[in-house]
């Protein structure tokens, strides 16, 4: 017998077994149970599955941003929108500043225009008080001078009002019952003044009050002084005479 005859002699005595993997049972049409018994997982009830008692799965497109890490790209557009804020910031800061200081150019070049044509402004003010402000030349006196206050140019300094050591200048002092504190009551020079800055103090003569002198001792009733009544002679003196030719 040969190797070939002994093999096909084994296969024929060793039965063949065929197992069956179909799901649906081909005479019902139902489901078929799995070789264990258990049924396939499609068609297990939901009580025979193990529930994961660690929480729901996540959500897809859901993320936890306390918990997830930021990443490079945010990191430098983090640091880009704070730069851009500084420089903003210092930006706003330095155009403020820029308009100050034009602002305080501005007054200062107007001031010193100004405060070069005060000697003009006296001298016409003098002309005035002498009656030689008059004609054309007064017109044109009118327009400087209504320019200069258009600007902003003030006068001050008026006889009656209190003396203010910040603006006026006083080179005369005198006292008197008739005011009750410093008060100017000569102007000697005007002062100016453009917006809060003071370009010129006034030159003033200033009177402060004095209490009003107490009466003389020998006043007489009717307020003649020197006429008072003459003291009696003490006794055991002789009387003075004073007639120079009494003799």
């Amino acid at each position: 017998m040969t190797e070939r005859d002994e093999f096909e002699q084994e296969l024929e005595e060793e039965p063949v077994v065929v197992r069956d993997r179909r799901k649906v049972d081909p005479e019902t049409g139902g489901p078929r149970p799995s070789d264990d018994g258990e049924g396939y997982p499609e068609e297990r009830g939901p009580e025979e599955f193990t529930v994961d008692a660690s929480g729901p799965p996540p959500v897809e497109g859901t993320v936890d941003e306390a918990a997830a890490p930021i990443s490079d790209v945010e990191k430098q557009l983090q640091e880009r929108t704070a730069d851009l804020q500084r420089v903003q910031a210092e930006y706003a800061n330095y155009r403020r500043r820029v308009d100050r200081e034009r602002e305080s150019m501005a007054e200062s070049g107007k001031a010193s225009v100004v405060g070069d044509l005060l000697p003009l402004l006296d001298d016409l003010e003098r002309a005035e008080a002498h009656g030689d402000l008059t004609g054309p030349f007064k017109a044109v006196a009118d327009k400087l001078v209504g320019v200069l206050e258009k600007e902003g140019l003030e006068s001050f300094a008026r006889e009656g009002e209190t003396f203010d050591p910040s603006v006026h200048e006083a080179v005369q002092h005198d006292t008197s019952p008739e005011v009750d504190g410093p008060t100017v009551t000569t102007v000697l020079r005007r002062g100016y003044r453009l917006g809060d800055r003071v370009l010129r103090s006034a030159l003033v003569a200033v009177t402060d009050h004095e209490p009003a002198p107490a009466g003389d001792a020998d006043t007489a009733a009717d307020g003649v002084p020197g006429t008072g009544p003459v003291d009696a002679p003490v006794e055991g003196e002789l009387p003075v005479d004073t007639d120079e030719n009494a003799r």
